[in-house]
């Protein structure tokens, strides 16, 4: 007779080998100076610590020369888009949070603090984060689900004098900046002649969409689960009708598929799925983007049978649009010169950074550097810096 299962028994993990590296978290913090004895401690602690606080008191932006806010980013999250997890809750997001404090660490040096807020209002939202503002430099919001999160960040970057940056929309859209720029310049055309198809309105997909018009595409279709995006369509949310007024300027309806006919580039956020049939009616020396992880709207194998440029999101095929070649470097600069906001010059300077380490071994397969290139880092520091300089942000 078989035995009965125990009930409640602890399930193990050992044999995946995610879990033991996730054991207890994956950051700590540390101390920057020694307390060896008492005199040390005086001037840590007290009574010397209060001398630098009434120095503050007199003149607040001593805090940036002696605390760690100047460089600390809060990596604010509530848990409702996580990677591929969707709402998932606060508690179940940590794990990413402090991934991407580990990135901001390894890939610039840069500290930050994984923070899961128990809400999804977006009034709490906004009020929680002007209140612990003081203690951080800057704010990179992380998986908060759209179109909530455009509000949440445009309340915050009028409310703060420091970098507020939302990672799924511009982390995205500066790296396809980037990788396009140079499979335009493979194929021997300007950004100005492209006709560029984007599939998924939520945050990635109306930020990829705005960096391109900026950037001086020639034209731009966005879908959402409706079919194409245009103006007068019934339906839209105010960042639809916004993002209508400034795209499809062929006037386009109907499906993305339809919208594939001849098109120079496809650019899939949607988690959708694109047939190859669609992918061959697009336009000789096509360029497909299929970013949804894990799985991309077209096969990459299947895309260059009819595309001369294929990028994923996925690490194990060419080309990975990785958001790490971005965020680390952006507040690195941004911090450097104490920038107030991050503007779109910026971010377009971030790209151009990007896109300027792939020199002249540009091929189908390399229009984007590694993650682990560590060219991109400095090179996107400086010239965010630079920008934030010129565009009279920075307080440096």
């Amino acid at each position: 007779m078989a035995a009965e299962p125990i009930p409640n028994e602890p399930l193990s993990f050992d044999d995946d080998p995610a879990f033991p590296l996730h054991r207890g978290g994956k950051l700590e913090v540390r101390s920057t100076i020694p307390v060896r004895d008492k005199d040390d401690l005086s001037l840590a602690y007290t009574p010397g610590v209060a001398r630098v606080c009434t120095a503050i008191a007199d003149n607040p932006e001593l805090a940036y020369d002696y605390t760690w806010t100047s460089r600390v980013v809060a990596v604010v999250t509530d848990g409702t888009a996580v990677l591929g997890l969707g709402d998932i809750g606060p508690a179940a997001s940590m794990p990413v949070m402090e991934g991407k404090s580990l990135l901001f660490k390894e890939f610039a040096g840069v500290d930050s603090v994984p923070i899961a807020l128990s809400t999804t209002d977006v009034d709490e939202i906004v009020d929680t984060v002007i209140r612990m503002a003081p203690s951080f430099g800057g704010i990179n919001l992380e998986d908060i689900s759209a179109p909530r999160c455009f509000e949440i960040e445009d309340r915050l970057r009028e409310a703060l004098d420091i970098p507020v940056f939302h990672d799924d929309q511009h982390g995205t859209a500066i790296v396809a900046l980037a990788a396009l720029t140079n499979a335009a310049r493979l194929i021997g055309k300007p950004l100005s002649s492209l006709r560029a198809v984007v599939a998924g309105a939520g945050a990635s997909g109306i930020a990829v969409s705005q960096i391109l018009i900026n950037a001086g595409i020639g034209d731009i279709a966005l879908s959402d689960s409706k079919g194409l995006i245009y103006e007068g369509r019934d339906g839209l949310n105010p960042i639809k009708e916004r993002i209508a007024a400034i795209t499809n300027r062929s006037h386009l309806k109907g499906s993305t598929e339809e919208a594939l006919r001849g098109a120079d580039v496809f650019i899939g956020l949607s988690g959708s799925t694109v047939q190859e049939s669609c992918i061959a009616t697009m336009s000789e020396d096509a360029i497909v983007f299929a970013l949804s992880n894990p799985t991309p709207e077209v096969h990459p194998d299947i895309a260059r049978r009819h595309a001369r440029v294929v990028a994923t999101g996925r690490s194990d095929f060419p080309n990975q649009i990785n958001n790490v070649l971005a965020f680390p470097g952006i507040f690195k600069g941004a911090f450097d010169v104490r920038a107030h906001s991050i503007t779109e010059n910026m971010k377009l300077a971030a790209a151009d950074a990007i896109a300027g380490i792939v020199g002249d071994a540009l091929s189908p397969d390399y229009v984007i550097p590694s993650p682990f290139d560590d060219r991109v880092a400095p090179a996107v520091t400086a010239a965010v810096a630079a920008r934030a300089r010129e565009d009279g942000v920075a307080r440096l």
